[in-house]
């Protein structure tokens, strides 16, 4: 979880003058204590001075993808980054091994599913479950990610149910998974608090076609180009992506590739990967790569002035948004 000193990215901070520089985004170096006893730097760079609504999207994808990294840690831990970001309530949703942190302050509320930890039986025993079952809300899923999210959700929804705050949802690797079925669960219940928007980084497909087309979510879903996460479980499966995806190239930029172009790209990551002896299928599904990625085009469209609009394909979901508001039935 710690920023490596090396990556096949180029680091815009050493490509940008100092002036151009924003200075909320002056990276914060902490060094945490890991269970093992190991000294690490963990690095946070997002400031939140206003509600998250008013930051635009790529502040929100950083600020997302860095909570998405703080909720790996302990929850003492947790609490000593996200107060300085002006989150003064933290809870820890925890249940045989399935766990999200909820993150409020006077105008956001945040849900973030914590990833796949490595040694924990629960969390790889949800990966590899990959059987596809009827979901709560409409056409199937995973039933590894839906029991995850089972455990926990009893206590999420009383949180939300009389939510006043705008509420997002967030989740790295089995964390983008069950923020997802989290996320559609909210929208398609009785709750009042309608989602604002999801975002996810790394995540596996999560459930079949009719699923993933009723559950029509405002969700930003990111993608590092050979991270094998996301192409898993097999489209052969029936499972299906959602959401609007955003591609990290392997030089780290965002584009809008597909087909052979994409696999050519792929390919030049995979070389890239093996020339820093690194497996790129792997360590593209880092944590660190995205926060630093989104960092960096952070840094070039605010230093260039540029309208990031055009690439993210901005949609407003007005007619399900006020659907959903005065209980009509979803168009």
């Amino acid at each position: 979880m710690t920023v490596p000193a090396t990556s096949k990215k180029k680091n815009l901070e050493t490509l940008i003058p100092d002036a151009l520089i924003p200075n909320a985004l002056t990276p914060k170096n902490t060094t945490i204590n890991s269970e093992d006893g190991q000294q690490s730097e963990f690095v946070v760079r997002s400031v939140l001075e206003e509600p998250i609504e008013g930051l635009s999207r790529l502040r929100q994808s950083l600020l997302f993808a860095e909570l998405s990294n703080i909720a790996y840690l302990p929850l003492e831990q947790v609490t000593q980054f996200v107060e300085p970001l002006g989150f003064d309530e933290v809870e820890l949703f925890n249940r045989d091994g399935s766990q999200a942190y909820l993150f409020a302050n006077h105008s956001d509320k945040v849900i973030v599913c914590r990833g796949t930890e490595p040694n924990e039986w629960n969390d790889i025993k949800a990966d590899v479950d990959a059987v596809s079952v009827v979901a709560e809300t409409v056409g199937r899923v995973h039933r590894g990610f839906k029991k995850e999210v089972d455990d926990l959700w009893p206590e999420i929804e009383k949180k939300l149910i009389e939510n006043d705050k705008t509420l997002w949802f967030s989740g790295h690797s089995l964390g983008g998974a069950m923020a997802t079925i989290c996320a559609g669960r909210c929208f398609l219940s009785h709750i009042p608090s309608m989602p604002h928007s999801l975002y996810t980084y790394g995540s596996p497909r999560v459930g079949n076609r009719r699923y993933i087309n009723y559950c029509d979510l405002d969700h930003i879903r990111w993608v590092n180009n050979n991270d094998i996460v996301t192409r898993s479980p097999p489209a052969l499966f029936g499972y299906r992506h959602t959401g609007k995806e955003l591609y990290l190239d392997s030089h780290g930029h965002l584009r809008q590739v597909n087909g052979w172009q994409r696999t050519k790209d792929r390919f030049r990551g995979l070389i890239g990967g093996l020339r820093e002896f690194s497996i790129d299928y792997f360590s593209d599904h880092l944590m660190d790569d995205y926060i630093e990625a989104i960092h960096n085009m952070v840094l070039e469209y605010e230093a260039s002035g540029l309208d990031e609009t055009h690439w993210l394909g901005e949609k407003k979901r007005w007619g399900r948004k006020l659907a959903k508001k005065f209980g009509l039935p979803l168009p």
